[in-house]
C-alpha cells in the first residue's frame, strides 16, 4: 500500500501527505542526535515511499541540510526539498533581519544550495514574518531565483493571517508551512479557507505538538540539557500551559485503539483537514519514521471521532504555539 500523494498548490509538484522535518537532526535543540542514524533514517523514508523533506538553514545551523544533501547524492531526482531562510544573522533585539537587500537575500539562498548539494530547491520558504522591509526582499529575491530556475516555487512560514495575504499579494506564492494540530487549532478560521480558496499547498510543522501529543510527558517529565522544551518545566507561564495541554491528552487518551496510537491520533487528525497538502512530524530514528509511515496508511478519522476531538478543542480553537 502506497502514500498518498497530493500535488503542493499551484507549485503544481506532486508531494506524499507525509513528509520528514529535519529540525532535530540539526542537533542543536532538540536534545542528542546521531548523524549516521538521521542518514539511515532519511534512507528509509525515501525507501517507504516519502518523497519531501523539510529542514532550515538555521537548523543546527547548516547541519541539518548538510546531512540531507550528503543523503541526497546520486539520486537528487527522488527528493523533494523544501527548506528556510531567515533566521541566521537575525538581530532580535532591533527586529532587524540580516537580509536587507535582494542580493544578500539570493547569497544567503546559494548557501542553502550549496550545503544541500544541489543546483535546485523544490520550495524555498521565508521563515521570518517581520512585515517591513524584509518581506518585499524574501518575494523579489524569491522570484529572481524561481526566474533563475534555482527555486521551482516558493512560499512563506509563517501563522499570521495578515503577514501571508501580503506576503501572496500578487498570489504568486506556493506554499504556506503553519504550526498545526489538535491543540492549536487556530488555522482553521481564516487562514484555511484562505490557503483553499487560494491554491496554497499547506505544509503542516508541530502535529505532534513537540512531542506533547504523544501522550508520553506528564507533570514529572524532564528534558536534557540542549533541548529547548525545557522552558515547558523552567518558565511558570509555559509551565501552566504544558499542564493544561497535558489534561486535553488525557481526555484524547480513550481515542486510542491496538491500531493507532496517540501520536499517530494527532497525525492523522492533521491529514484529515481538506486544506492540508503534507504533514512533516519530525523523526531522528528510523523507529519514529515507521510509527509515522504507519499513520499516513490508516483510513480517516470517522465523524464519531472527531465530534470527540471537537469536544475537547472546538474547530478554529486551542492557542497558537509556535508562530514562525
Amino acid at each position: 500500500m502506497e502514500i498518498e500523494k497530493r500535488i503542493l498548490g499551484k507549485s503544481g509538484i506532486e508531494v506524499t501527505k507525509l513528509g520528514v522535518g529535519l529540525w532535530a537532526v540539526g542537533g542543536d535543540e532538540w536534545g542528542p542526535v546521531d548523524d549516521q542514524d538521521s542518514l539511515d533514517m532519511i534512507s528509509a523514508a525515501l525507501d517507504m515511499g516519502i518523497n519531501l523533506f523539510d529542514t532550515a538553514d538555521v537548523y543546527g545551523m547548516g547541519h541539518s541540510e548538510k546531512l540531507l544533501g550528503k543523503a541526497m547524492q546520486g539520486r537528487r531526482d527522488a527528493f523533494v526539498v523544501t527548506s528556510k531562510i531567515g533566521w541566521v544573522g537575525f538581530d532580535r533585539e532591533n527586529d532587524v533581519s540580516a537580509y536587507d537587500t535582494v542580493d544578500k537575500l539570493i547569497a544567503g539562498v546559494e548557501s542553502n544550495l550549496q550545503r544541500l548539494q544541489t543546483d535546485y530547491i523544490d520550495v524555498m520558504q521565508c521563515h521570518i514574518d517581520y512585515r517591513e522591509p524584509n518581506m518585499e526582499i524574501f518575494v523579489e529575491g524569491f522570484q529572481i531565483l524561481q526566474q533563475q530556475g534555482k527555486i521551482r516555487a516558493y512560499g512563506v512560514s509563517t501563522s499570521d493571517f495578515d503577514y501571508l495575504k501580503a506576503f501572496n499579494a500578487d498570489n504568486k506564492t506556493a506554499t504556506l508551512q503553519i504550526d498545526y494540530s489538535i491543540l492549536n487549532r487556530t488555522p482553521e478560521k481564516e487562514i484555511f479557507p484562505y490557503t483553499l480558496a487560494n491554491d496554497l499547498g499547506v505544509l503542516v510543522r508541530g502535529p505532534l505538538a513537540m512531542g506533547i501529543l504523544t501522550g508520553k510527558f506528564d507533570e514529572n517529565t524532564t528534558f536534557e540539557d540542549g533541548d529547548f522544551r525545557q522552558n515547558w518545566i523552567k518558565n511558570e507561564d509555559e509551565h501552566k500551559i504544558f499542564l493544561d495541554d497535558l489534561k486535553k491528552v488525557e481526555q484524547l487518551k480513550p481515542l486510542e485503539t491496538e491500531e493507532r496510537s496517540l501520536a499517530k491520533l494527532a497525525i492523522q487528525f492533521v491529514m484529515h483537514h481538506p486544506a492540508v497538502t503534507v504533514a512533516i512530524p519530525g523523526a531522528k530514528r528510523i523507529s519514529q519514521l515507521k510509527e509515522n509511515v504507519r499513520t499516513a496508511l490508516l483510513p480517516d478519522l470517522t465523524h464519531e471521532e472527531m465530534a470527540v476531538i471537537d469536544s475537547i478543542t472546538p474547530p478554529g480553537g486551542g492557542r497558537k504555539i509556535w508562530p514562525a
